[in-house]
């Protein structure tokens, strides 16, 4: 399982917030916590987001009029 780039950078992202949360005088505990958690929730939001996505386009959408596509035919264009 490798890192996408994306994934890289949030990682390098969390990091800097973790360096700047203990430059600003928190405990070096509590950052971490802090990291861990805005991490975590974000990888959670994304891949609920991504799964919703991947559940409303279905088989896929229609290059002609953008009408989901049911049982490999696009309603609108295929009924003729």
């Amino acid at each position: 399982m490798g890192f996408e780039r994306r994934g890289i950078l949030l990682i390098v992202g969390i990091l800097f917030l973790l360096i700047g949360l203990i430059g600003a005088g928190l405990p070096p505990i509590y950052a971490i916590i802090i990291s861990i958690v805005i991490y975590v929730g974000i990888k959670i939001y994304a891949g609920r987001r991504k799964k919703m996505i991947a559940e409303s386009v279905g088989e896929g959408i229609c290059v002609k009029c953008g009408e989901k596509v049911v049982n490999k035919k696009c309603p609108n264009c295929d009924d003729k």
